[in-house]
């Protein structure tokens, strides 16, 4: 197999300040030009061009490859003529060595642009870019934006955001002031890194296949999901009533945030409930083994919300926004019960303490029904890994 390892140097610096004229092939006459070209100009990065190339070539010969060493440069006053210099030594060097592929060598972004002539007449195995240390962030800058600016994703994905807020700016800083508009531009800055940094674009993106699989497939799951979208959606509303109570006291953020949890944690522990029976319902269809976790979620939110309820119903109590919790008084026969009026602690530590016999009862519902511990089913998924 041969291979031309070609320097490409559509400037023609080298035949300027040697005065060589191109093509130039064969291992002494391309080191020979090394010399002279790095005595004419020791900066030159065309110095480290040729000796890359000649690195390759004797790597390739190393590999048992039929390697030649070739320089050719656009030896014209214009553009045009530059490159059709180039594709004349081209053909020239093809006719001659008869190459089965090409590595194209170069030191520039204008070099690079003579690749898709040289791969219109043979194959081009690679590409090799020469960048000088010392210039190395300077003569990557371009490549990199203009990599960045052929990806469309990432164009989509920092250049119009950037282009909107670079509009929406003066439009509300002429509207609103500065302040109003520093805030809102950072804020929703901060939103779409945050909406990139979650993932949730692709959530979002996959968010149409899984629905229609999933109503093709007939899953329950999309009915508890609607019902819990809509039981989130009453919560919501509940605990913003409640906020906006002329008698929730609006100073500070403790209370307004305790009176919102303690009327809408009913409802969002209703719609985790309503999502979590659906997706065990879904596996239990699925499949003739439910595991553990599927099993312990309904219980694990319905003991998170007794959880919340009783701390949020706590702070609410101390500050007299919600009435005791009052157990009347029973009677049975000759046992009885007085009438019992709850203090916010006593309150609380009955919450925490439902919440924690309703988490250790789905623990041993689960065991029970599927005859397995959740430490059995951990070994195994690692086993499977």
């Amino acid at each position: 197999m041969s291979t031309l390892v070609v320097c490409v140097d559509r400037d023609d610096d080298i035949g300027a300040k040697t005065g060589v004229e191109t093509p130039v092939a064969g291992w002494e006459a391309v080191r020979s030009l090394v010399t002279e070209i790095g005595l004419a100009d020791p900066e030159d990065a065309s110095v480290n061009c040729l000796l890359e190339t000649l690195r390759v070539a004797r790597d390739l010969r190393a590999d048992d490859e039929d390697a030649t060493v070739a320089v050719i440069s656009g030896a014209a006053e214009t553009m045009v003529g530059r490159d059709r210099a180039v594709a004349d030594q081209m053909d020239g060097l093809i006719a001659e060595y008869d190459p089965d592929s090409a590595v194209v060598v170069i030191d520039s972004a204008q070099d690079e642009r003579l690749v898709p002539i040289i791969e219109s007449r043979v194959q081009v195995d690679a590409v090799d870019r020469v960048v000088v240390r010392q210039a190395r962030d300077i003569e990557s800058t371009y490549y990199l934006l203009k990599q960045f600016l052929a990806d469309e994703e990432l164009r989509q994905t920092v250049l119009v955001p950037v282009g909107v807020a670079m509009l929406a700016f003066p439009i509300l800083l002429m509207a609103f002031g500065p302040a109003t508009a520093v805030a809102s531009i950072t804020a929703v800055i901060g939103l779409f890194v945050l909406y990139k940094g979650l993932g949730v674009d692709d959530y979002v993106a996959d968010l149409p296949t899984q629905t229609k699989d999933a109503l093709y497939s007939g899953r329950v799951s999309i009915v508890t999901y609607v019902v819990a979208a809509g039981l989130s959606l009453i919560g919501v509303f509940a605990g913003a009533l409640r906020v906006s109570d002329p008698s929730v006291p609006t100073q500070g953020v403790l209370l307004p945030v305790m009176a919102f949890a303690y009327d809408s944690v009913p409802w969002l522990a209703a719609a985790a409930l309503a999502a979590s029976t659906g997706r065990l319902l879904d596996e239990v269809i699925r499949n003739d083994r439910v595991r553990n976790s599927y099993l312990n979620l309904p219980f694990g939110v319905l003991a998170v919300g007794l959880v919340v309820r009783g701390f949020s119903a706590y702070f609410l109590q101390r500050e007299g926004f919600v009435d005791p919790l009052v157990v009347p008084q029973i009677q049975a026969g000759s046992f009885g019960v007085e009438m019992l009026v709850l203090h916010p602690g006593t309150r609380m530590a009955l919450y925490v303490v439902a919440g924690l016999v309703v988490s250790l009862l789905g623990v041993r519902v689960s065991s029970y029904l599927t005859g397995s511990t959740l430490e059995e089913e951990f070994e195994d998924e690692e086993l499977v890994e």
